[in-house]
């Protein structure tokens, strides 16, 4: 049995055309709607023939949908609701796939006071965005992490679970705060740093004269393609999940004083102990699957 009859999708970019793209294939009797507040993506979207129809207002999209899915930047989510809380159905969930969750769920709540809520967020992405970089395998083997509130019916948790299942993810749930430090320490700071040090290495071709891109490793590459991710989504998260990102950050300032000291005073064991280590966490994300195992994350250099 299928979790939802009809499902509308609002933001139709990297992650919401990914969704169509997997229901389609998963679900293929689904109804889907969608709308995007930018008429060149809702073009794109019914040149691609994602879904059965693409509306040209939220309230239309939302008017007599099961479920309601928000992929707008965590920025924007307060708007998003409040553009088609008037057209609603009262027995709709409303979920969305925003990358910090305490600050989602009190938008949420606040624009939509009687709706059925359960945010979500699917760890899954690229650094390409908009609807033709969508595929329908995106969230195979990934997790999706559920933050519903105390008082959200247990039923409606397990419809949006049943949802994500079927588009081949694993489920966790969570509470928003745990969700926020945890995503904190594993996406958010380190696409922080994907930022700065790529910002640096630009600062610095005036000086190197380009060598800096021209003999970029395996270390900085995998940073620049990080740090290509989408920036209006990542101010956002870095915004809205400030007191996680910056706890992580103090600690990580330490962590980096610490190894300071042990390059300058020589101190190999410390170095060596530590690379250890986190050579065996790399192991361990291998082994449940999460990355490639294979030399240079399987890329192809002929």
């Amino acid at each position: 049995m299928l979790p939802f009859a009809r499902v509308t999708v609002i933001g139709l970019g990297l992650i919401g055309s990914s969704i169509l793209r997997a229901v389609r294939s998963h679900m293929p009797t689904v109804r889907l709607t969608g709308h995007d507040a930018d008429p060149a993506v809702r073009e794109t979207v019914r040149r691609l023939d994602l879904c059965d129809d693409v509306t040209d207002t939220p309230g239309a999209a939302v008017i007599d949908a099961d479920l309601v899915i928000l992929c707008v930047p965590v920025g924007a989510i307060a708007a998003a609701a409040e553009s088609f809380a008037a057209d609603l159905p009262a027995d709709a969930i409303v979920t969305d796939v925003g990358g910090s969750k305490a600050s989602v769920a009190e938008a949420l709540r606040a624009a939509l006071p009687d709706a059925t809520i359960v945010p979500g967020h699917p760890v899954a992405g690229t650094e390409h965005s908009g609807p033709e970089a969508g595929f329908a395998t995106l969230f195979h083997g990934r997790w999706c992490i559920l933050t519903p509130e105390d008082d959200t019916p247990e039923a409606a948790t397990e419809r949006v679970r049943a949802f994500w299942e079927k588009l081949g993810s694993n489920v966790e749930i969570m509470s928003p705060k745990h969700h926020d430090l945890v995503l904190a320490v594993t996406s958010h700071v380190p696409h922080l740093i994907a930022y700065s040090i790529v910002g640096t290495a630009s600062d610095l071709e005036n000086v190197t004269q380009g060598e800096v891109i021209k003999y970029s490793a395996g270390g900085f590459r995998d940073f620049t393609r990080i740090a290509a991710s989408d920036p209006t989504m990542w101010r956002d998260v870095f915004l809205n999940n400030r007191e996680a990102v910056l706890e992580i950050l103090q600690r990580l300032t330490e962590d980096v004083t610490a190894l300071q000291r042990a390059i300058r005073w020589g101190d190999g064991d410390t170095l060596f102990n530590l690379f250890a280590r986190t050579r065996a966490i790399r192991r361990s994300i291998i082994e449940q699957g999460q990355d490639d195992e294979r030399p240079d994350f399987g890329r192809s250099h002929e």
